[in-house]
C-alpha cells in the first residue's frame, strides 16, 4: 500500500513538474518572440496562419461542429498572390500562441486593411471555395468548436481589432506602425507604445458559469418573473428575447438538439 502511495505520488510529481516546465519554456519563446522582430519574422518561416475576413475566422465543417484550419507561410504567400495581394500583407499578421514544439501560431485578417478590402470582398467567396471553408461570425461558431480553437481565436479576433482601432497616435495623430509579432504599436513621432489589454476586465463582469445544454434549454423554456427558489437561490439569468444573445443561445440549443436526434 504504501509502495502503491509511493508511486502513484511520484507519478503526479512527474505529470505536474512536466506541465510547468512546459508552460515556463512556451512562455518564454513567446516572451522572445514578442520582442524580437528577427526571431518572430524566422519563426514566421515554420509557423502556421489562422485566417480571417472582416474578423469572422476561417471554419470547416466537420461532424456537427467547427474546425479552424492553419496555414504555412508558402500556402498563404500562394494565395495571396493568387487573390492579387502582395506578400507584404504577412506583416499584418498578429502572434497568438506556439505549440509544445514551438511552432508559432499567428493570425492575418485578409479583409481589415484599407488598401486590400475591396478587393478582398470582392474575392472573398472565391477565397472560401479555395480554403475550403467559409469565414463565418465567431459569436456564431463559438459553441461548435473545441475549447483550444475558441480560446484561440478569440485572442486572435481581439488582437486583430485592437490593432485595427489603434492605426494612428491618440496624442500626434500620426500613424503607428506594430512590431512583427503585434505585441505592441508604437508611434515613430513622439515614441509613445500603445498595448493591447488580452486581460479581462473583472468590472464588467459579477459572475460567470458553465452550464450544460439541459440547463439553458430549461432557461429558455421558462417563463414569468425570476423569483427566488425554495433553497434560496435565483434561477440563472437570459438575456430577453429581443436581444440577439437570446437568440444565439436559442439558435445554439436547437441546433445541439437536432444533431442529436437518430437520422
Amino acid at each position: 500500500m504504501f509502495l502503491y502511495c509511493g508511486i502513484a505520488c511520484r507519478r503526479k510529481f512527474f505529470w505536474c513538474y512536466r506541465l510547468l516546465s512546459t508552460y515556463v519554456t512556451k512562455t518564454r519563446y513567446l516572451f522572445e518572440l514578442k520582442e524580437d522582430d528577427d526571431a518572430c519574422k524566422k519563426a514566421q518561416q515554420t509557423g502556421a496562419f489562422y485566417l480571417f475576413h472582416g474578423l469572422a475566422p476561417l471554419l470547416q465543417t466537420s461532424a456537427h461542429q467547427y474546425l479552424a484550419p492553419r496555414h504555412s507561410l508558402l500556402e498563404l504567400e500562394r494565395l495571396l498572390g493568387k487573390f492579387g495581394q502582395d506578400a507584404q500583407r504577412i506583416e499584418d499578421s498578429v502572434l497568438i500562441g506556439c505549440s509544445e514544439q514551438q511552432e508559432a501560431w499567428f493570425a492575418l485578417d485578409l479583409g481589415l486593411d484599407s488598401s486590400f478590402s475591396i478587393s478582398a470582398s470582392l474575392h472573398k467567396p472565391e477565397m472560401e471555395t479555395e480554403l475550403k471553408g467559409s469565414f463565418i461570425e465567431l459569436r456564431k461558431a463559438l459553441f461548435q468548436l473545441n475549447a483550444r480553437d475558441a480560446s484561440m481565436l478569440s485572442t486572435a479576433q481581439a488582437l486583430l481589432r485592437w490593432h485595427d482601432a489603434h492605426q494612428f497616435c491618440s496624442r500626434s495623430g500620426q500613424p503607428t506602425k506594430k512590431n512583427v509579432a503585434g505585441s505592441k504599436r508604437v508611434c515613430p513621432s513622439n515614441n509613445i507604445i500603445y498595448y493591447p489589454q488580452i486581460q479581462v476586465n473583472l468590472r464588467e463582469l459579477e459572475t460567470a458559469a458553465w452550464f450544460s445544454h439541459d440547463e439553458v434549454a430549461t432557461a429558455l423554456k421558462r417563463k414569468g418573473p425570476y423569483t427566488q427558489q425554495q433553497n434560496g437561490t435565483f434561477p440563472f439569468w437570459l438575456p430577453p428575447k429581443l436581444a440577439i444573445s437570446h437568440q444565439l443561445i436559442k439558435e445554439w440549443v436547437e441546433k445541439q438538439t437536432c444533431s442529436s436526434l437518430p437520422a
